[in-house]
C-alpha cells in the first residue's frame, strides 16, 4: 500500500460540526500593511506584532490596537522567503515561521527564533533555527490531489510548535494536517498527529492562521470566513478535541490571528482592491451565547 493510504487508514477523520450563523467581527481600525499574514500578542508587555508574507520586508511590525504601526525591527539575517505565521512563548520570544509553501515544492521549511530582548531594538538577529520536514512528503512536488504541505498557521506550546497545514489539492476536501515539531534548534522529522476535515470551499475553509488561549484550553484556527474552535483535548492531541466552527459574517483573505486573554481574539485580513486591511475584534463569548 502506498504511504498515504496507510495513513488514511489508522488515522481518524474529524468533522466539524457548524454554528453560530452570520457571525459579525468588530472593526477596530485599517492596517497600514498590504499583506499581513500573522498577529501575535505579548501580554506582559502588552504589545501586538505583525508581519507580511513572500515578497515583502524582513521586518517585524509592532502595531497598536487600532491595526496601525508603531515601529519596525528588521531582522538583519534573514531574508523574507515565505514568512507565513507568528508564535511566542511563556518568555515572550516571537518566532517567525518561514513555511509558506504554495507549491509544495520547498526542502527549507523553517521556524526562526526572536529573542524579546532585541524587540525594541531597529534591528534584530535570529539566534535559533528550527528546520523540519514532513515525513509523509515523498515528492516535491506531490500530484496534484496530494498537496497538503503548505502550511500558515502554528503556534508554540509547552515546549512544542504545533502546526495546521492548508491544503492545496486539485480537489479540495477541506482535510488538513496537524504535525507536531519540537521546540529544539536543529533538524527535525515532523510528527503527525492526525487529519482534520473543514468544508469543501477552500476560500472558506483552508486553514490560515492559529493560537492557544492563554489558559491552554482553547485552540482558534481561521479562515476566509469562519473560526474553528477546538476544546476537550489532551497532551497537545488537538487534533483528537471537540471541534465547532463559526461563522463570522464576510469573505475575505484572513490571515492574523492571536488571543487578547481567553475570551478576546484579534484578526486581520489582508488589503485587496475593494476590501480588507482591516484589524477586528471577536469575542468568543457572544459567539457561544448566539
Amino acid at each position: 500500500m502506498k504511504p498515504f493510504r496507510v495513513l488514511a487508514s489508522v488515522l481518524s477523520v474529524f468533522i466539524m460540526s457548524c454554528s453560530g450563523n452570520g457571525q459579525h467581527l468588530k472593526e477596530l481600525g485599517k492596517t497600514d500593511l498590504k499583506e499581513i499574514s500573522a498577529l501575535e500578542y505579548l501580554p506582559q508587555s502588552k504589545t501586538l506584532w505583525s508581519l507580511e508574507d513572500s515578497g515583502n520586508k524582513n521586518k517585524l511590525y509592532k502595531l497598536d490596537r487600532n491595526g496601525k504601526t508603531l515601529s519596525a525591527v528588521t531582522i538583519s539575517n534573514l531574508k523574507n522567503i515565505d514568512w507565513e505565521e507568528m508564535a511566542s512563548d511563556e518568555q515572550e520570544n516571537l518566532y517567525i515561521g518561514d513555511f509558506g509553501n504554495n507549491d509544495n515544492t520547498r526542502t527549507d521549511l523553517a521556524i526562526y527564533k526572536i529573542d524579546n530582548s532585541q524587540l525594541s531594538q531597529k534591528t534584530a538577529e535570529a539566534r535559533d533555527k528550527v528546520s523540519f520536514s514532513y515525513p509523509e512528503q515523498m515528492e516535491f512536488p506531490p500530484k496534484k490531489s496530494k498537496m497538503m504541505f503548505d502550511c500558515e498557521a502554528f503556534f508554540e506550546f509547552k515546549g512544542n510548535f504545533y502546526l495546521f497545514t492548508k491544503n492545496r489539492s486539485a480537489k479540495f476536501d477541506g482535510s488538513f494536517y496537524v504535525y507536531k515539531v519540537p521546540n529544539i534548534p536543529g533538524n527535525h522529522k515532523a510528527q503527525l498527529l492526525g487529519v482534520m476535515t473543514t468544508c469543501k470551499n477552500f476560500n472558506r475553509c483552508a486553514i490560515t492562521a492559529a493560537d492557544i488561549s492563554p489558559d491552554g484550553n482553547k485552540v482558534i484556527l481561521l479562515t476566509g470566513d469562519k473560526i474553528v474552535v477546538i476544546t476537550d483535548f489532551e497532551s497537545g492531541n488537538f487534533a483528537n478535541g471537540k471541534t465547532e466552527m463559526f461563522e463570522l459574517g464576510f469573505v475575505s483573505q484572513k490571515e492574523g490571528l492571536c488571543f487578547i486573554d481567553n475570551d478576546t481574539l484579534l484578526i486581520a485580513d489582508e488589503k485587496d482592491k475593494h476590501a480588507g486591511g482591516k484589524l477586528y475584534e471577536l469575542k468568543l463569548s457572544h459567539l457561544k451565547a448566539k
